[in-house]
């Protein structure tokens, strides 16, 4: 087993909300239980090619299994105010993995204690490349 990466810090176009910074510096260093901690009780993790998932033990234990190696890339987000004082955060970047790089949409919805209540990771590729990303996994 590795050993705990140090967290670097992560600044993304358009976003200063601490919960979404938190989730992709834990993430890329490797820190899936405290990424996983991020969300809310009853959060729900919608991943590529994936049901959801949902309570942090699933989704630390997701991510332990299928995101070691991936590093994210936000560039620019946009934050919208939503009833019941949550908040939507969408952020596009890339996702890369040892073996290719991919565009993507993350988009979050913070409660009012500004967990996660919801994520899904959305890949920006052609059908075609989709699937040659699914075969290859």
């Amino acid at each position: 087993m590795k050993t705990a990466e140090s967290v670097e810090a992560i600044e993304i176009a358009g976003i200063s909300e601490p919960s979404i910074l938190n989730y992709f510096a834990t993430l890329n260093a490797g820190q899936f239980q405290q990424t996983a901690s991020l969300f809310a009780e009853d959060g729900v993790m919608y991943a590529p090619f994936e049901s959801g998932i949902v309570g942090e033990a699933a989704i630390a234990a997701y991510l332990q299994q299928e995101a070691q190696g991936i590093k994210a890339y936000p560039q620019q987000g946009i934050i919208d105010n939503l009833e019941n004082n949550q908040i939507q955060v969408q952020v596009t970047g890339k996702a890369q993995t040892s073996w290719c790089g991919v565009n993507v949409i993350w988009l979050f919805i913070l409660n009012q204690q500004r967990q996660i209540t919801y994520s899904k990771i959305k890949l920006l590729a052609s059908p075609q490349e989709l699937l040659a990303l699914r075969t290859e996994k």
